[in-house]
């Protein structure tokens, strides 16, 4: 009897065991079978550049449940905006956000969006990127080793300064800090300014430190990054708009199966319009916190500032695809 019921629970034993061991293999391949994905923001969990890939991946989640395990990097943790463009080309990261200036490095083209004055507003905005020019954009992207889903809008750019500006002649002689793009290198050359390329996440020392006395940006980076503390004066100039691009690595992209692809082609545009709604609303609300902290509203006549950037046009033009790719963007309906 008792060599019996040791045979009983050793063989109950070797069920058990044998079930676990089932289990846990069931587990390692539904993990195997679970894509991973690295998303990357710039900014907090808050902003609209970290909520797009949460909606993102909320969609992701009803379309193809329990396919990916999706990691969204926050805070600029692995680089600025070229930094995270280099990742995506090398893998280490899947997906982000880019604003066009940043990715003129592999297609200079883009440069062109960000010509002075060119866009009217939202509206006009998208009718040129969901037409031909937007299309053969996403061309040239894709043969630089980036998928591009949507164009997103994060809002006009303002100067922001240490001292008030008023008008076009006030900058000339400053240092500013300006994108790692070359038309807006030359673009405040051509005003008179000092421009230096100094990476975003280094911008608030940048002007601490006095090695800037301006920059310009949308009214939302000015609060994110906390840029009044240090630049208190924000000039509403809208000056150019900043585009910028829902984006993936082809090294990524190409891995995925013909469903996962549609499915990423269906809800990228709908994580952009998201994105393009909070960008809108955060634009007013970011400058009145601003305000509050101590910012001050510099209101200028725009077409001042048009006129004296209007040549520029012109002298610029064979840089970016010629004046006749200029003016179908400007008369696009």
């Amino acid at each position: 009897m008792m060599f019996k019921a040791d045979k009983q629970t050793v063989g109950r034993s070797l069920t058990t065991s044998a079930a676990a061991l089932a289990l846990v293999l069931i587990g390692a391949n539904d993990a195997e079978a679970q894509r991973r994905m690295t998303v990357t923001s710039l900014y907090a969990q808050d902003k609209p550049q970290t909520q797009v890939w949460v909606r993102f991946q909320e969609l992701l989640e009803e379309r193809l449940p329990g396919a990916f395990n999706m990691r969204i990097v926050t805070d600029g943790a692995m680089g600025g905006e070229q930094d995270e463009a280099e990742g995506i080309l090398l893998g280490s990261i899947n997906c982000s956000l880019s604003t066009i200036a940043n990715l003129t490095t592999w297609v200079p083209e883009g440069s062109v969006f960000d010509m002075p004055f060119i866009f009217r507003d939202q509206d006009h905005i998208d009718a040129v990127m969901r037409g031909p020019v937007g299309q053969d954009m996403i061309g040239l992207y894709r043969e630089q080793g980036f998928t591009v889903f949507d164009f997103i809008t994060y809002g006009a750019r303002q100067l922001l300064s240490k001292s008030p500006i008023d008008t076009p002649d006030q900058v000339r002689g400053l240092t500013m800090r300006v994108l790692p793009a070359q038309l807006h290198v030359d673009l405040w050359a051509s005003l008179g300014a000092n421009p230096t390329a100094v990476p975003i996440t280094e911008a608030y020392s940048a002007l601490e430190t006095g090695v800037v006395d301006m920059m310009d940006m949308t009214k939302s980076g000015y609060h994110a990054l906390r840029l009044y503390e240090v630049a208190p004066y924000i000039t509403e100039t809208n000056h150019i708009y900043a585009l910028g691009v829902i984006y993936c690595g082809n090294n990524f992209i190409d891995t995925l199966s013909e469903e996962e692809l549609e499915v990423f082609r269906e809800i990228a545009p709908l994580a952009a319009a998201h994105f393009n709604e909070l960008a809108e609303l955060e634009q007013d609300q970011s400058l009145r916190t601003a305000v509050e902290n101590g910012a001050t509203v510099v209101e200028v006549d725009t077409a001042v500032w048009q006129e004296v950037m209007a040549p520029f046009w012109e002298s610029y033009a064979d840089a970016v695809g010629g004046l006749d790719r200029i003016m179908s963007i400007v008369e696009t309906e």
